[in-house]
């Protein structure tokens, strides 16, 4: 990616040590239950939006990689720890994490894959009961709270 491309999506990790762009929109955007998802991420599945290496380009620091089978690799950031991606070794395209995106609204799903691990009770998240961050906590303790994760832009 050259200096005068304006990126089209950004994002990074928690504390700010990695960021990245995509020069252009995903091929695809999925979620994967897989057992090997689920721990990478630490959660019931993964979602990834998948782009060629050469419209991508990590713009600040390095992130670490761990190599997760014979074929492919997880990437994160050697700081804080946050899941950024994965990639086939030696592959032409890599898949960053949906949730590490500045606006990961714009990066929604259309498949899912590893659905032989998928976990029974998540199909029926929508359905649970839900409240926002600020009823969970009241007024007086989000007051208090002082976020120490990079913001959601450069």
């Amino acid at each position: 990616m050259t200096d005068d491309t304006k990126p089209l999506l950004t994002g990074g990790c928690q504390c700010g040590a990695v960021r990245f762009a995509f020069k252009t929109t995903p091929g695809k955007v999925s979620i994967c239950h897989c057992r090997m998802c689920q721990k990478a991420a630490g959660a019931p599945f993964a979602s990834f939006a998948e782009i060629d290496r050469e419209h991508f380009a990590w713009t600040r620091g390095q992130p670490a990689a761990f190599r997760s089978s014979t074929i492919a690799e997880r990437f994160f950031c050697p700081a804080c720890g946050t899941p950024l991606g994965f990639g086939r070794i030696d592959g032409p395209r890599i898949e960053i994490m949906t949730g590490s995106f500045d606006r990961p609204d714009r990066v929604v799903p259309t498949r899912q894959y590893g659905t032989e691990s998928r976990l029974g009770w998540v199909v029926a998240i929508a359905n649970l009961p839900s409240q926002t961050t600020m009823q969970n906590y009241g007024l007086e303790k989000m007051a208090t709270i002082v976020s120490h994760q990079h913001p959601d832009h450069d």
